[in-house]
């Protein structure tokens, strides 16, 4: 007997469900080798403007939108908190400084909590429209992601920024979708990120974490809709 989702589901389904496969990846990654989960998140926000330019050459499902926002819980809520509380727990213990460490665990819970709620609203109310409100999960991750590859932006500033984040993903600030060719500057840009190592790739991710702080403070008033 075959699986109910043949002939349910289209290729653009199968690319979002192996961004949850990545998702996955990156939470397990997170408490060994943060730089590596920090790739395998980035890995996966390309791997989720792809399947949006998948849907559009070789046509959605009605599952589609429910299985992107399913995905992206465990590929941007999940791992980058994870990624977030396993490099302040470098620094922090229970035993020595039980506040610092209880923010450090607190915090990325909410912003966990913060994306399940933003992309539940996004799937009801958002998903057709060229615009959205809130900061996308996906913008987000790559904001944590980057600043972990960057090589500058250390655990507490990391807790401080999830936390921001957290707060932004279900504000009304309303945020326009990215353009072809801007997605496409930030994929390749994002590809050289996870993909150079050494200082090439700290340069690159420093310039992922460049546009993505640009979009996510002035795109919602100059970038041109």
């Amino acid at each position: 007997m075959q699986p109910r989702f043949v002939g349910r589901l289209g290729l653009a389904d199968a690319v979002t469900v192996s961004n949850a496969m990545l998702g996955f990846l990156a939470a397990f990654v997170a408490t060994r080798d943060a730089g590596l989960a920090a790739r395998i998140v980035l890995l996966a926000a390309v791997m989720d403007g792809l399947d949006g330019v998948v849907a559009r050459k070789r046509g959605g499902t009605l599952a589609g939108p429910y299985l992107d926002s399913l995905a992206d819980v465990a590929s941007f809520g999940v791992a980058p908190a994870l990624l977030v509380a396993s490099r302040a727990a470098d620094v922090w213990s229970w035993g020595t400084d039980p506040l610092a460490y209880g923010l450090a665990l607190l915090v990325p819970a909410v912003y966990v909590a913060m994306a399940v709620t933003r992309l539940g609203l996004y799937t009801a109310y958002d998903s057709d429209a060229s615009e959205t409100k809130g900061v996308p999960s996906t913008l987000a991750a790559t904001v944590l992601s980057a600043g972990v590859l960057a090589g500058f932006v250390g655990p507490s500033l990391l807790v401080a920024l999830s936390g921001l984040l957290a707060a932004l993903m279900v504000t009304q600030i309303t945020y326009p979708d990215l353009h072809p060719q801007d997605a496409l500057v930030m994929g390749v840009v994002q590809v050289l990120a996870i993909s150079l190592r050494g200082r090439p790739g700290e340069v690159f991710a420093f310039a992922l974490l460049f546009l993505a702080l640009a979009y996510l403070f002035l795109g919602p008033r100059f970038y041109w809709t």
